[in-house]
């Protein structure tokens, strides 16, 4: 990414893919409602939190590990004056506001019912690749329609999840872009969400680190419409 022209001898790589979205495959526990007078619940004032910038983050690796309301797209909003105007640049060392954070303390529970959920999952081809990476951003604020998606996964790859680019300007510098969205591995990295896969040739990783990467650059990967 960017790419122009037919994409030549795609590499072939070894690609296991997990067809259940990371974090709905076990079972989900649900707190039935509980008077304070039954648990002894009892709610701490919120307060903020804060967090410090180290080599190797970014907004949407931050966001997605503190479980940030609204995504990167919040904690670039709450921290602009801090950052900068380019999100995709972080200095180590920056100290973000994160939000606030209630601490909730419970006694005399007696019982948590577990309800099993039925895992969701996937066909294994561009159709439920997009529809699971679509499931993702949606956990991370991520931004994106199947539709912008698609169109720009066949202009890039056509729908080959180990398509390479072995003779453009980022080949020659030896970080070729990379499967269905033509990445290259420094961009994979940056913008990578947490609960996919590192591989950058994984269909789902690639897509939604794509889309997050587009998201900060032009708003939407539908707002996509050539080489990016």
């Amino acid at each position: 990414m960017p790419a122009k022209g037919k994409h030549r001898r795609p590499k072939h790589h070894p690609l296991t893919r997990k067809l259940a979205l990371a974090g709905t495959g076990g079972a989900a526990l649900a707190l039935p409602l509980i008077s304070a007078t039954t648990a002894g619940a009892a709610q701490v004032a919120a307060a903020p939190t804060t967090y410090s910038v180290v080599s190797g983050d970014s907004l949407s690796k931050i966001a997605a590990e503190h479980a940030v309301s609204g995504g990167w797209q919040q904690l670039y909003e709450a921290n602009r004056g801090t950052v900068g105007s380019d999100p995709s640049v972080i200095r180590p060392g920056l100290k973000l506001t994160l939000g606030t954070e209630a601490k909730t303390t419970a006694t005399a529970v007696q019982a948590v019912q577990a309800v099993a959920k039925p895992a969701k999952t996937y066909t294994n081809n561009l159709d439920g690749w997009i529809r699971e990476s679509l499931d993702v951003m949606a956990q991370h604020g991520i931004p994106g329609s199947y539709d912008g998606i698609h169109r720009n996964v066949m202009r890039e790859s056509s729908g080959n999840p180990l398509a390479i680019n072995n003779w453009d300007s980022n080949a020659a510098a030896g970080i070729p872009s990379k499967g269905l969205l033509q990445v290259i591995d420094p961009t994979f990295r940056a913008y990578h969400v947490a609960g996919t896969s590192q591989d950058s040739y994984d269909p789902v990783a690639n897509i939604t680190a794509a889309c997050n990467y587009a998201a900060a650059r032009y708003g939407s990967i539908d707002n996509v419409n050539g080489p990016y």
